[in-house]
């Protein structure tokens, strides 16, 4: 709830110095942002990552159906990797935070604040879906730190400041104003959704750094732009701090993997037509499509057909809107979900959960008497379905990796194998056993993504 949100930042975040205007004098008007710069740039590292690479060569690699059954072909080379990007330092400890594109998988990472300083550091959490990485500087003693705003008290048309390493040419400090709030799938790469939207430049290097208020508190990690040109005209987008804050919190609950509140349910925006049909004065919301039996909604009553039109108060209208609504909530606790059913509003409390890993995802890897040894194999479960973003209704054995001779026949890690030689398949283990009964022919009923498919082999 609302409050839970607040204590979370107690530690991290201050309120507003001072209420927000634009300068009255000419002293004011002659600093400019020279006092907000002053408080927020040593807060602001640069960061160098490098990451060690195998690529093979190969004249199928970038064929959607070839590469995988010729991904083993050629011979592999070692490529280094460098990156460059920005972070912000967030707690007098060296607690830092950054992209997960920046600094996800580096093997070597260096930061160096503004006053040259230099430090190694280690990855406490990182989450490839956010787009976020938690850092920790080695050895780090009373950093400047900047303060979290709650994002959620952002207004359009506010003055922010963008502070980062563009180009790596060193710090920069570029200005603009808050342009739109809740931006959800306008951001490209695997950042998932939700996103304050500046017209401050963002250039490449500045992933990672601050976008800050007129009081130098921290609003959000810039994250990327959407430009035509790939210059910096264009919309900047930055994750908002009150997503960072659930993220440092799980970093020093010595979380590794950030763990998200699981909805269970599937559906979609509602649009004026449906509206219309749902008797509502207005579109808004997201109509319940699918729900799972094991999520948390369902066993709160929640059901098709019903409309969830806010989360703790704040409306929601995606998907993506309601993951980060969840996300900023936390796991454990009780939020308040506005629900329409039959025209009627209801405010109903869920205890957020993680996807259940029950029934046993069983994960195993087939031997050498089976039809395809050397796949890996798991149940699935509501874990799983979370995990490889499949339908609500998944159900059998999904492939976790096809191995070198399930590649070649064709099969793709995240392949659910339904039923083997026309017999259901609940789990694993029912697969292993399938594979290995030997025969001439082995037929398999393949589910990928929205697909149905027979895969047909002559043993």
């Amino acid at each position: 709830m609302r409050l839970a949100f607040l204590a979370l930042l107690a530690c991290l975040a201050t309120p507003l110095a001072a209420e927000m205007r634009v300068p009255e004098s000419q002293a004011e008007i002659s600093m400019g942002f020279v006092p907000v710069v002053k408080n927020a740039a040593p807060a602001v590292v640069n960061i160098y990552a490098r990451r060690i690479v195998n690529v093979r060569s190969s004249p199928f690699q970038n064929d959607p159906f070839f590469q995988d059954l010729f991904r083993d072909f050629g011979t592999p080379r070692q490529r280094v990797q460098n990156s460059l990007g920005s972070g912000v330092i967030l707690s007098a400890d060296g607690i830092v935070v950054s992209n997960y594109h920046v600094v996800g998988e580096a093997t070597d990472i260096r930061v160096v604040l503004n006053d040259r300083r230099e430090y190694s550091v280690r990855v406490l959490l990182s989450d490839e879906d956010s787009d976020l990485a938690i850092l920790q500087l080695d050895g780090a003693e009373t950093m400047p730190a900047l303060r979290l705003r709650d994002s959620d008290t952002l207004e359009v048309g506010e003055l922010v400041l963008a502070i980062g390493n563009p180009f790596g040419v060193g710090q920069t400090v570029t200005s603009g104003i808050v342009s739109g709030l809740a931006r959800s799938g306008t951001a490209t790469g695997n950042a998932r959704g939700y996103f304050i939207q500046t017209d401050a430049p963002i250039n490449p290097g500045n992933s990672g750094g601050a976008l800050v208020d007129m009081n130098g508190h921290l609003i959000g990690i810039n994250t990327r732009i959407l430009s035509r040109s790939g210059g910096s005209n264009g919309i900047g987008f930055a994750i908002p701090s009150a997503l960072v804050a659930q993220f440092v919190a799980q970093a020093r609950a010595g979380k590794t993997a950030f763990e998200r509140p699981w909805a269970g349910i599937s559906g979609q925006s509602v649009t004026a037509d449906m509206a219309e049909g749902l008797g509502l004065s207005q579109p808004g919301g997201l109509i319940i499509s699918q729900i799972h039996p094991d999520s948390a909604f369902a066993q709160a009553g929640f059901a098709p057909g019903d409309v969830i039109t806010a989360v703790d108060g704040a409306p929601v209208n995606t998907a993506s809107e309601m993951i980060y609504r969840m996300s900023v909530a936390g796991l454990g606790a009780q939020a308040m979900i506005t629900r329409l059913r039959d025209g009627q509003a209801e405010e109903i409390a869920v205890t957020l959960a993680g996807a259940p890993d029950q029934p046993p995802r069983a994960t195993l890897t087939t031997d050498e008497r089976s039809a395809i040894p050397g796949m890996v194999l798991s149940t699935v479960n509501p874990a799983v379905i979370a995990e490889h973003g499949l339908s609500l209704t998944a159900a059998g054995a999904i492939v976790e990796d096809p191995g070198r001779i399930g590649a070649r026949a064709g099969l793709r890690r995240g392949d659910i194998l339904r039923d083997i030689n026309d017999v259901a398949v609940p789990d694993s283990a029912t697969a292993e056993a399938l594979l290995a009964e030997g025969g001439r022919f082995l037929n398999l009923g393949v589910q990928r993504g929205t697909r149905r498919m027979t895969m047909r082999f002559r043993l």
